[in-house]
């Protein structure tokens, strides 16, 4: 008997289920609920033990969906599963990944802590914000990145005259990337303050008059930093401006800030399921659910993962 179980929390499980489709197996039955006065409530309802168990559970605002991990793999532990597997499609807490001010956390290494305490042997991720989070697991830790998904999306554009765009200094490898991949060429949208009270000025580094753009960043938060490179760059005579992105965490005003952008479509992935409310008619959805579902089975299998690492 295969011994492979998926199992989800609530925070995005279409997102599971669209995985359990590709592996050709049934979600696993638990309940997650709460009790009466908000605790978070689970019940596996199968028996796995000796099983490989993997939890799908993006881990961003609000904190019950981590908790809400947490939960489920001190639950599947107890239940004497072989090994545990959190799938986390978006990993929460990720920008605080160093001591940048005095009196600061670093909260992706406590939630790293928080992981490996709860039981869970192995973690699968993608698109960390920061690279360096790998380091602070002392478990097996596989980080898949969404760039095939976005690339096969626009290669099939057959976008003329295209120069991708990197929003800030920080992106800039992941956009080099990208450009190399769909043989573009590359553009850097440069933020500077003259002085601390001052509006920020947008230098762009690179040729983009005449030009199709795409901006590629890991995550789109609150839209404003994409929204006005997207300024930026019209302003220099861009043509067609596109967003691609794996996280789609739209807070605040973010769908407006997008939407009055000068942006022609913003392409994202399913690892953060937006809200009926927070999508608009420019906004395509992929799934990253084949990625993630044959990364699952190579896990389950004992097989190599590197040719998805690219």
């Amino acid at each position: 008997m295969d011994t492979l179980r998926v199992f989800a929390g609530t925070s995005n499980r279409v997102l599971a289920e669209e995985i359990c489709r590709h592996l050709q197996v049934g979600i696993g039955e638990a309940e997650v609920g709460r009790f009466s006065d908000g605790e978070i409530s689970v019940r596996i309802n199968e028996n796995i033990r000796g099983c490989d168990i993997f939890i799908v559970q993006p881990t961003g605002a609000p904190a019950d969906n981590l908790m809400e991990l947490l939960v489920m793999v001190d639950a599947a532990r107890r239940a004497s599963a072989n090994r545990v597997t959190a799938v986390i499609p978006y990993f929460g807490y990720a920008r605080q990944d160093r001591k940048d001010q005095p009196r600061v956390p670093i909260t992706a290494k406590l939630v790293a802590n928080l992981l490996t305490v709860a039981g869970t042997d192995r973690v699968l991720t993608m698109d960390l914000h920061s690279s360096q989070i790998q380091g602070f697991f002392d478990i097996p830790f596989d980080h898949l990145y969404a760039a095939p998904v976005l690339i096969d999306y626009f290669r099939h554009k057959n976008i003329p005259d295209l120069t991708v765009v990197a929003p800030d200094v920080g992106s800039i490898k992941m956009a080099r990337a990208y450009a190399k991949r769909l043989d573009a060429s590359l553009a850097l949208v440069d933020k500077r303050r003259a002085r601390a009270d001052d509006a920020e000025v947008m230098n762009v580094i690179g040729e983009v008059e005449g030009r199709n753009v795409i901006i590629f960043d890991d995550v789109i938060s609150t839209g404003k930093t994409v929204a006005n490179a997207a300024r930026a760059l019209r302003s220099k005579g861009a043509r067609e401006i596109y967003v691609g992105a794996t996280h789609a965490v739209l807070s605040g005003e973010a769908p407006r800030y997008l939407q009055e952008a000068p942006v022609r479509e913003v392409v994202v992935t399913d690892t953060i399921a937006p809200r009926p409310e927070l999508r608009w008619e420019s906004l395509r959805i992929l799934t990253v659910s084949r990625l993630l579902g044959e990364a699952i089975r190579r896990i389950h299998e004992e097989r190599s993962l590197s040719s998805l690492f690219v």
